[in-house]
């Protein structure tokens, strides 16, 4: 069978995508370029924005303009949170939500192609085909959030923290190393809560030791951290230089009483204080943030 995946969204969709291309191929299905080529269709779905959903769904209409028999499959953030509107969509065979991703080809009912199964690790790598050839890969070490982010979905589309094996993340890590990756950056929903819901408190920073020390990739690149999970700790582990110098510190705002209503579990002055952490231990380090404008209650 000829499968095409796409994503609307972020990093941890682009990781989940690729993941599906490996559970794909190792049952001896075909991963296609084109929606033209496919009889099934994946497409991995966003909720952060109302522009991110409208990108959803006009997916799923040209996959169905495309070829009016390809059978859709639509999953993530958006399709959990509007399965009624998801499954009412041109072509629309399932709607699989973010908790059920975890057995998603057996949830379609996608069976073998071939009577040997393929080496997940080393299909696992492999590139999409078309546009997303690349020598950076996306790897998901966390999903969902025990935040309470008033403007966020993240809590109700993903569920709860949760944190996959270090052992699990460096197998996957060296198998980006085998197929010729040259860097590999980490994801999640709440990446600097990593390992917190099994207590530990240094979770991010000993995973980031195994990978420095069991790989030997080139550079390792991480995602959006939450301010309130970082430790100044943790800005050490730059001194190796195969950590990229760069951090992505989510504000949100510049007012504390808007901070509150947004129920962000930080103050100005303690985002500037890490900040300032973060650069007096990585010299080099290029900082980006987020900052929603206009939010309920703000004046101009």
């Amino acid at each position: 069978m000829n499968v095409f995946l796409d994503m609307v969204g972020c990093r941890l969709n682009q990781a989940e995508i690729e993941k599906l291309a490996a559970q794909f191929r190792s049952r001896g299905h075909k991963v296609v370029a084109r929606p033209q080529l496919a009889d099934l269709a994946v497409i991995n779905t966003c909720s952060v924005t109302q522009e991110a959903e409208g990108d959803s769904r006009q997916k799923v209409r040209q996959i169905h303009s495309a070829r009016a028999g390809t059978r859709i499959v639509l999953t993530g953030c958006w399709a959990t949170v509007a399965p009624r509107e998801a499954a009412s969509l041109p072509g629309v065979a399932w709607v699989i939500p973010n908790h059920q991703k975890e057995s998603f080809l057996d949830r379609i009912g996608v069976g073998w192609e071939s009577n040997q199964p393929g080496d997940l690790d080393s299909l696992l790598r492999e590139p999409l085909p078309g546009t997303r050839h690349r020598t950076r890969a996306f790897l998901k070490i966390q999903d969902g959030c025990d935040g309470h982010c008033t403007f966020c979905l993240a809590r109700v589309a993903r569920g709860p923290s949760r944190s996959r094996p270090i052992r699990e993340v460096v197998r996957e890590a060296q198998a980006a190393q085998s197929a010729g990756v040259q860097e590999i950056v980490l994801t999640g929903v709440a990446l600097a809560s990593y390992g917190h819901e099994r207590a530990e408190r240094n979770g991010l920073g000993n995973l980031l030791q195994s990978l420095l020390s069991e790989t030997d990739l080139p550079r390792i690149r991480l995602s959006s951290l939450e301010p309130w999970h970082v430790s100044p700790e943790l800005f050490a582990l730059w001194e190796n230089q195969r950590l990229c110098p760069h951090l992505h510190l989510p504000l949100q705002s510049g007012c504390g009483r808007t901070l509150r209503r947004m129920g962000r579990p930080t103050t100005p002055a303690a985002f500037q204080e890490l900040v300032a952490q973060a650069r007096g231990a990585i010299p080099e380090v290029g900082l980006t943030s987020e900052i929603i404008v206009g939010f309920p209650g703000e004046i101009e």
